[in-house]
């Protein structure tokens, strides 16, 4: 699998609505590593699960309360933080805000929902 463009504009991706205030955009990916953006409404929530892809995210916009293995932290514009394999996580966004997910390997399943 390779990346199907080299240069992608966020104009020209859909939203995907995965409900409960949230929706994601597959921004790129190939066999090694996805890119997605995730936008939440006020007071949404990012369910706790957890999953066997590294996972690092990026506060694009807005707040965030993280949960990471029952370690919790309020995230702000331009924080990250780093989920390793198999870790529980989530998060409730304070008023609307966006996170940039970076996952190593992709995530065969959110290619398969869009």
């Amino acid at each position: 699998m390779e990346f199907q463009k080299i240069f992608i504009e966020d104009a020209t991706i859909l939203w995907t609505d995965v409900g409960g205030g949230v929706k994601r955009k597959i921004m790129g990916y190939d066999e090694r590593v996805m890119l997605v953006k995730v936008a939440f409404e006020k007071n949404s929530i990012g369910t706790l699960h957890h999953h066997p892809h590294t996972q690092i995210s990026f506060v694009e916009s807005g707040s965030f309360d993280v949960e990471v293995n029952q370690t919790k932290k309020t995230l702000l514009k331009g924080d990250i933080f780093c989920v390793p394999p198999n870790a529980v996580h989530g998060v409730v966004c304070k008023g609307p805000g966006i996170l940039i997910d970076i996952f190593s390997p992709t995530r065969e399943d959110f290619i398969t929902a869009f």
